[in-house]
């Protein structure tokens, strides 16, 4: 199999994240990495500005990391609430998305996180309590507790 090398735009779940240089088959890069934006081909130039760019986020991790560290005990401190249409017996129309996750939070008063940062351990399709991973920095992730509530 061919591969190629990439340019990371954008923080890539399992991959990298923005300004990291990878290796992948060449059908995930064509198909998926550089049609979406999330990655550009590696050139030399390139090369340059990927140094310019770690040097600028590793002059931000320091603050980000506190940040981080402080978003991580409020999503810690309580359960988030999410109302979801339910059919018969709790089972919801469809499953609860990380976009759902990132508006409950949010309307918490919690801090905004980004929908692509958040995981779940299994898909969330029924009523009840549910975890979910966040991926606030490098170094810091919080475990998120969902409570998924039917409204009427």
């Amino acid at each position: 199999m061919a591969s190629t090398k990439l340019i990371l735009t954008h923080e890539v779940s399992g991959l990298g994240s923005a300004g990291d240089i990878v290796e992948v088959k060449s059908g995930y890069a064509r198909n998926y990495l550089v049609p979406q934006g999330f990655a550009t081909a590696w050139t030399r130039g390139g090369q340059k500005q990927v140094d310019a760019i770690s040097k600028a986020r590793a002059s931000r991790a320091a603050a980000s990391l506190e940040d981080a560290q402080a978003t991580k005990a409020r999503l810690e401190a309580a359960p988030v609430r999410i109302p979801v249409r339910t059919g018969q017996a709790g089972r919801l129309f469809g499953s609860v998305s990380t976009a759902d996750v990132a508006d409950a939070v949010a309307e918490a008063g919690l801090g905004s996180i980004d929908r692509r940062t958040i995981e779940f351990a299994s898909p969330v399709r029924a009523t009840g309590t549910h975890s979910a991973t966040v991926r606030l920095h490098d170094d810091v992730s919080a475990s998120l507790t969902l409570e998924v509530v039917g409204k009427r």
